[in-house]
């Protein structure tokens, strides 16, 4: 069964728990009863190895916990409405909002393009699992080209295509700054305290972006990002690294910009997706409209 996967390092203040305890406080919107559940079926894994749920990690010890489909998080069909860009008998491509979860995960368990693509599609392949369809995934607050698959031939096509850095995604972002024109390589890994968050580090994965600044007025800049490779936040952190951060940006951005400029989630949009269809190998080139609250914040000039 596919799950969704969560990654923590122990911290000072986490020491003082046994394990069951440590994860309902982590993961609040799940009972301990849950994560008793998970540590007996060998769910939870410390520094790779099973544990008992009484025991106690230690300093720097890192848990993985795989979060399993139970009644807890249905995975019931959902009449949500879908901006459709382009659907066929083997693909589903939509413009996703800002503020849709892509696949149910801690806290949230509902409303997510995954239940509103179960309604659309009626049958899904591994519709048992938690991300039925999904090939990729973009943040909660991140809007535009959103692709899922409709067949298991397709989803498996797709899935190593991704792999293989075989599909072409622009995205536009505002920066508080700017990052300037060319090449941002800078390995990328999870944060060694704040579990939520990524991070460049000499000893993360490989991460390529490129950046091409299409406007800027002093104080912000309109950016074009090619993605070369796909780490989890990797726009976020190289732009973060580079010492422009995204307009909005709750986790990497700036507080005081952010609220000054009264913006609530990252200025950042999947704009467009190129790739040749998995099954017929027609060339596929999808442009996602740049979104009303995006052109508000900054003067949208001969992007299309």
């Amino acid at each position: 069964m596919e799950t969704s996967t969560e990654n923590i390092i122990v911290s000072e203040e986490m020491i003082e728990h046994r394990l069951d305890r440590l994860l309902s406080l982590q993961f609040p919107t799940y009972s301990r009863t849950y994560f008793q559940y998970l540590i007996e079926q060998g769910f939870v894994l410390v520094n790779g190895l099973p544990i008992k749920k009484k025991d106690k990690p230690k300093m720097g010890d890192e848990i993985e916990i795989c979060f399993q489909l139970t009644p807890e998080i249905s995975l019931e069909p959902e009449n949500i409405p879908l901006d459709i860009l382009y659907e066929d008998d083997y693909l589903l491509a939509i413009n996703k909002p800002a503020g849709m979860v892509t696949h149910p995960a801690p806290g949230h368990y509902t409303q997510t393009f995954v239940h509103g693509l179960l309604y659309h599609c009626k049958t899904l392949p591994h519709a048992e699992t938690l991300r039925p369809g999904i090939v990729h995934r973009l943040d909660k607050d991140t809007s535009g080209v959103l692709l899922a698959a409709k067949t298991s031939e397709a989803h498996q096509k797709l899935v190593e295509m991704f792999c293989q850095r075989k599909l072409e995604k622009t995205y536009l972002a505002i920066c508080i700054g700017t990052p300037g024109t060319g090449t941002i390589e800078a390995p990328i890994k999870r944060h060694p305290t704040r579990r939520k968050e990524m991070a460049v580090d000499p000893t993360g994965k490989p991460a390529t972006s490129i950046t091409k600044v299409l406007a800027f007025d002093g104080k912000f800049s309109l950016v074009e990002v090619q993605l070369i490779t796909g780490r989890t936040h990797q726009i976020r952190v190289h732009l973060k690294h580079k010492g422009a951060p995204i307009l909005g940006d709750q986790v990497y951005g700036s507080d005081a910009w952010n609220k000054k400029y009264d913006v609530s989630r990252q200025m950042l949009h999947a704009y467009h997706l190129t790739f040749h269809h998995p099954i017929t190998g027609m060339r596929i080139s999808l442009k996602a409209p740049v979104p009303e609250d995006f052109k508000k914040k900054y003067l949208m000039a001969n992007l299309d």
